[in-house]
């Protein structure tokens, strides 16, 4: 979204895992990141698959495709059936009119837009939460085990001694707030954390995405990914408040989501998002594609010094 490029997030599983430095393991997904909707399709292709490195992987290999490329045609969307959800729109008007060009350009498609709600209750946030930090300490001590002698810090309470020890050369500029609440956690088998974990996927998942996709018959949801690009601030930190983002319920839910450029605010790309249940990448990228095919919003990066204004 913020660079300008097409992005897909898998379903949770879709790709190993096995390999990823883990921040959380029920959001971890490694997923194309390209310039158009083909070359994501055809690195998804070379991504999926079985690994016995991640059980998961294994479990639904039944549902990868040896070429998504098959899904991308030029035929129109007519019966096709797309949710609109303004809720994730931030505090500029000028995202909210990129959405509308674009809901106007699926129309033309031959789309039917239906404009929705999903009901994510405040909770699911907090549950989100829970389950990163949870997932964070016992997934990190994990990878770090795993390394051996190869590394000198074994554990997340070392890496935590170690950026107190060095704090003016490791964090000039930010803190490990978060690493310190990690370590405050318990294990996986915490009852806090497994009910943070069941609620969080039924709100994002069953009640959310699935929910609102079979009220409606749609075949996705759409939504403005996100804002524009903010300057770093070292001082005072990112100014990204305010954005809005509707990434939430596919990473909580473990479901796939695809962003591809859909316009621009002062020079600075604006991604447009599809996403949908469990297993649902030929649907995205079939749509994303023929978005793509039929707007050709994404601008080659210019190298510019400094910001547009």
């Amino acid at each position: 979204n913020k660079n300008g490029l097409v992005g897909l997030k898998p379903t949770l599983g879709l790709v190993s895992r096995s390999g990823i430095i883990p921040i959380a393991h029920s959001q971890d997904t490694a997923g194309p990141m390209t310039r158009t909707v083909r070359d994501a399709a055809i690195l998804l292709g070379a991504l999926v698959g079985g690994d016995p490195r991640d059980p998961l992987s294994e479990k639904v290999a039944s549902h990868a495709q040896a070429d998504y490329t098959q899904f991308l045609t030029d035929e129109p969307l007519n019966g096709v059936r797309l949710g609109v959800a303004k809720q994730f729109l931030g505090r500029d008007p000028r995202v909210g009119e990129l959405l509308e060009t674009a809901v106007s350009q699926l129309k033309q498609l031959g789309a039917e837009i239906i404009e929705v709600k999903l009901d994510l209750p405040e909770e699911l946030g907090n549950h989100e939460f829970t389950v990163l930090l949870y997932e964070f300490k016992a997934d990190l001590n994990a990878y770090l085990a795993s390394l051996g002698d190869n590394a000198p810090i074994k554990s997340m309470a070392e890496l935590h001694a170690f950026n107190e020890a060095h704090a003016a050369e490791e964090m000039p500029y930010f803190g490990q707030e978060l690493v310190t609440m990690a370590l405050e956690k318990g294990e996986l088998t915490d009852e806090a954390y497994l009910t943070a974990l069941r609620e969080g996927k039924r709100m994002a998942g069953k009640d959310g995405i699935d929910a609102t996709l079979a009220e409606h018959n749609l075949d996705a949801i759409i939504s403005a990914t996100g804002g524009p690009a903010w300057l770093i601030d070292p001082v005072n930190g990112d100014s990204f408040s305010g954005s809005g983002s509707c990434s939430q319920p596919a990473a909580v839910s473990g479901y796939p989501h695809i962003t591809l450029p859909m316009g621009h605010i002062a020079g600075l790309p604006i991604g447009l998002s599809f996403f949908a249940g469990a297993f649902s990448e030929p649907t995205l990228l079939r749509l994303a594609y023929a978005f793509e095919q039929a707007t050709q919003a994404r601008r080659a990066p210019r190298f510019l010094k400094t910001a547009v204004i």
